[in-house]
């Protein structure tokens, strides 16, 4: 997806100001319907979850995870990782194990391009630096689950090899299809969340690639791309707006709902890699 002209914000320095960035949840989406493309990964959330009755509870514990990792101390980390694990420990069933390392890979690979293309559509081309440090970094998002690190492609030209050869794999089920509408137009759910379902709905679809966007279901249009287009860069320009703290609430308080559920555990700061 094209950079969206004259609508950016300072390209952020470091992985941590990366990573705290709200810009990134407009990719929660694109992520886990490109996990849900995957029919191991789909079966195993619609047998062992209650996605039907509360789509987004995935998404908010993904971030969760993501923001922990990113920010949190030590044994936070630790902590958040025994949590992910041992809910995923029963996720098993004919064909699907939630701790195969293969899927565990897939996952994070899911995380990883979507940081990147966010980011990118966001700030522009990441500096070789700061993209070399976002990959090392999001190998943890499968190794703290206990995926092999030998697993993470080498580097960023091995992992642009794994996604292409990935995304010719995959193939979008009746089961995927039934959980991607559970998530983007729910029959349930505050208010505030239905009423930005449309435009959840939209940057989902513009940020997924072909054929998987198409194996939703989706009949992507040039009305539709100009659209895409239109709106991200309205998105982009009130974002860019919008002062750092408020940019970065997101991580901050999903930081703070762990640290209020698991009682404050070797509290970190956000921030503490920089």
């Amino acid at each position: 997806m094209a950079r969206a002209p004259g609508a950016l914000i300072r390209r952020p320095r470091s992985y941590a100001e990366l990573s705290a960035e709200g810009a990134l949840l407009a990719g929660g989406g694109r992520a886990l319907l490109l996990q849900l493309a995957h029919p191991s990964v789909a079966r195993g959330v619609a047998e062992h979850s209650r996605f039907a009755e509360d789509p987004l509870k995935r998404l908010w514990g993904t971030l969760e995870y993501l923001y922990v990792l990113a920010f949190g101390s030590e044994e936070e980390t630790r902590l958040v990782a025994r949590y992910v694990g041992g809910a995923h420990r029963g996720v098993r069933g004919d064909g699907y194990d939630a701790r195969d390392p293969d899927l565990q890979l897939w996952v994070a690979a899911t995380l990883y391009d979507t940081t990147v293309q966010v980011a990118e559509a966001v700030h522009g081309p990441l500096p070789d630096a700061l993209a070399d440090e976002l990959y090392r970094e999001d190998a943890r998002i499968g190794t703290a689950l206990g995926m092999p690190a030998e697993l993470w492609p080498a580097d960023r030209a091995a992992f642009a090899v794994y996604w292409r050869e990935q995304l010719a794999l995959l193939e979008v089920t009746p089961v995927a299809r039934g959980l991607a509408t559970a998530l983007l137009r729910p029959e349930s759910g505050p208010l505030w969340m239905r009423a930005l379902m449309p435009l959840a709905r939209l940057l989902t679809a513009g940020l997924l690639p072909e054929p998987i966007r198409s194996g939703y279901g989706v009949r992507w249009t040039p009305e539709l791309e100009r659209r895409f287009t239109r709106t991200f860069r309205a998105v982009l320009a009130v974002y860019r707006v919008l002062p750092g703290p408020v940019r970065r609430a997101p991580s901050h308080l999903l930081l703070r709902r762990f640290r209020a559920r698991t009682g404050g555990a070797a509290a970190g700061r956000v921030g503490r890699r920089t």
